[in-house]
C-alpha cells in the first residue's frame, strides 16, 4: 500500500492544522499511525487508531490536543491537531502496520511509510 501525506504548513502556536494520510487502496486491514521528527532527533510515535477505526491511542505530549480519526472508506486517516506548541514542529509521516501487534508505537513494527509533511509551529 503507498501512503500519501499532506496538510502540513506554518501556523502561530496556539492555531490548528489537520493533517490527511490517503492510502493508495483502502486499509482496514491495518493499523494507522502518525509519526514526526523534529531536526536532531529521532522519529517518534504521535497517534494511532487501529483497524475498525474505533480505538486511537496518543502519545501523553499529544493527548488532549491532537486527534487522529480515519473514514468510512478506511482510505484516508486524518491528525487533528490545536493548541500547537512551537515544539510540535516537526516532519510528520504516517504509517501503517499489519495485524501482527495490538496498538504499536515502535517504528519498526510499521511496514508502510508515507513522505513526510512539514509543520512548523512559530512562537
Amino acid at each position: 500500500v503507498q501512503l500519501q501525506a499532506s496538510g502540513g504548513g506554518l501556523v502561530q502556536a496556539g492555531g490548528s492544522l489537520r493533517l490527511s494520510c490517503t492510502a493508495s487502496r483502502p486499509t482496514g486491514s491495518y493499523t494507522v499511525a502518525w509519526f514526526r521528527q523534529a531536526p536532531g532527533r529521532e522519529r517518534e510515535f504521535v497517534a494511532g487508531i487501529n483497524r475498525a477505526g474505533f480505538y486511537a491511542y496518543y502519545d501523553n505530549s499529544v493527548r488532549g490536543r491532537f486527534i487522529v480519526s480515519r473514514d468510512s472508506a478506511k482510505t484516508t486517516v486524518y491528525l487533528q491537531m490545536d493548541s500547537l506548541r512551537p515544539e510540535d514542529t516537526a516532519v510528520y509521516y504516517c504509517a501503517a502496520a499489519d495485524g501482527r501487534f495490538n496498538y504499536p508505537r515502535l517504528s519498526g513494527r510499521f511496514d508502510y511509510w508515507g513522505q513526510g509533511t512539514q509543520v512548523t509551529v512559530s512562537s
